[in-house]
């Protein structure tokens, strides 16, 4: 027996340890003004959720692995990632406290919003410092950009959920469409009416619109031939009928925290 209380000790540790920090990283997210609650009739998948009142909401700042869907098997921790939606939602009675985006619907209809817990703490912050979904930057909706990447960066330095295996890839593996974090050298900067681009090889190029352009400040000086890490949606040019010689695979950002220089 106390053999077991002596090999139990450390992994109740390491889940307190776990929870603290998670909550710390709620904390930096958190709110205390005053929220509508609404109530959640469903959970759809670890970044979804669909209220009583028919409208399905989409959280600002978190990116959760696909679930299995026409045939396809789910994607690693897309399971846990909804079970564990669930499971705040359900320790608020089924309520969730909502802040709309500055840009409130996506091109699906979509809410964008945050949502927080009775106590004012931030859902999106809490998943991604459990390590249950990726962080994202869309401007207009940025006002919680700084903390979300904090959150994320404790579950990525303690290699947590999906920083297990860190999903980070090579630009010259860029095979299909769909959300991807890429590490490559950026081997060529223009600039045109276009906004800037950046040439990542593997047949991977990146636009910043020139509407964003200027969020990006000095983060763009001195990139070409720098290795950088981007992260967002890769468009798969070529399914949309571009048959120009233009690189196949378009990757667009509209924040800065999005492109991380390395080097």
């Amino acid at each position: 027996m106390r053999f077991f209380e002596l090999k139990k000790a450390p992994l109740v540790g390491a889940f307190f340890v776990s929870v603290f920090f998670s909550l710390q990283a709620a904390a930096l997210c958190s709110v205390s003004e005053p929220l509508s609650r609404m109530k959640v009739a469903t959970v759809i998948d670890g970044d979804t959720l669909r209220l009583a009142d028919g409208r399905s909401v989409r959280l600002i700042g978190l990116n959760a692995t696909e679930m299995g869907r026409n045939g396809r098997h789910a994607e690693p921790f897309a399971e846990a990632a909804r079970s564990r939606l669930q499971s705040l939602v359900s320790a608020n009675d089924g309520y969730v406290a909502m802040r709309p985006g500055q840009q409130s619907k996506d091109h699906y209809g979509r809410v964008l919003a945050h949502v927080f817990d009775r106590h004012g703490e931030n859902l999106e912050a809490l998943m991604l410092a459990e390590g249950l979904g990726f962080f994202v930057a869309i401007a207009p909706n940025v006002s919680l950009a700084e903390c979300h990447r904090k959150a994320e960066q404790q579950a990525r330095s303690a290699g947590k959920g999906i920083w297990r295996q860190p999903p980070v890839i090579a630009a010259e593996r860029v095979r299909s469409g769909g959300f991807a974090i890429v590490r490559a050298r950026v081997e060529r900067m223009e600039t045109n009416r276009g906004g800037v681009w950046l040439e990542l090889g593997g047949s991977l190029v990146v636009q910043i619109p020139p509407h964003a352009v200027a969020a990006f400040d000095d983060a763009l000086s001195g990139l070409a031939g720098k290795d950088v890490e981007v992260r967002g949606w890769v468009i798969d040019r070529k399914r949309r009928g571009d048959r120009s010689r233009r690189a196949r695979w378009l990757l667009r950002l509209s924040h800065p925290s999005m492109l991380v220089p390395l080097s």
